[in-house]
């Protein structure tokens, strides 16, 4: 802490007005304050993004970055204005694959809503860059039947999803 404390001083005595009491406390303050809110909330780095994450009904992976892959199938949700995020599905991998589709700074998201078993909703999340794809692998269950949503994460309170299709016996 000493050191940052070092760094702080000499900072603020090369900013103009230095001489003016409390420039290294108003530094200080505004560095921390800009820290705090530029890192993501805990719940958002560690695959909880959204606030349902926290269900045990409810499993939420942000996927692996991957250039190539096969798939059984394929849609696209399209959003206000330019926005979409394409979705795809190897059924008998259990692998989502979701391409976020603008630069706009929230994540593509895959939800798939169903089957039997434990986990009935699982969140899948990209957040590399537009155009890339994110693959997440879930265990669902072979029976039951599935319906496959297309999204954008918002924040970790909002989430806006399409539906895009449905499956079952995979």
């Amino acid at each position: 802490m000493s050191r940052t404390k070092a760094i702080l001083a000499r900072l603020s005595r090369s900013l103009p007005g230095r001489s003016r009491p409390g420039r290294v406390g108003l530094l200080t303050f505004v560095l921390t304050v800009t820290a705090v809110f530029a890192a993501p909330p805990p719940s958002m780095a560690d695959g909880s993004y959204y606030w349902e994450c926290s269900y045990s009904w409810v499993t939420c992976q942000t996927g692996v970055l991957v250039s190539s892959f096969s798939y059984d199938m394929c849609k696209t949700a399209p959003f206000e204005g330019s926005r979409s995020t394409r979705v795809c599905i190897d059924y008998e991998g259990d692998y989502v694959y979701v391409k976020d589709g603008s630069s706009d700074g929230w994540p593509g998201l895959a939800e798939i809503v169903g089957g039997t078993g434990d986990v009935v909703r699982r969140l899948c999340r990209n957040t590399h860059t537009a155009g890339t794809w994110a693959r997440c692998n879930f265990d669902w269950s072979e029976s039951g039947s599935k319906d496959v949503y297309g999204g954008i994460v918002y924040s970790s309170a909002s989430v806006d999803t399409t539906y895009l299709w449905s499956f079952s016996g995979a």
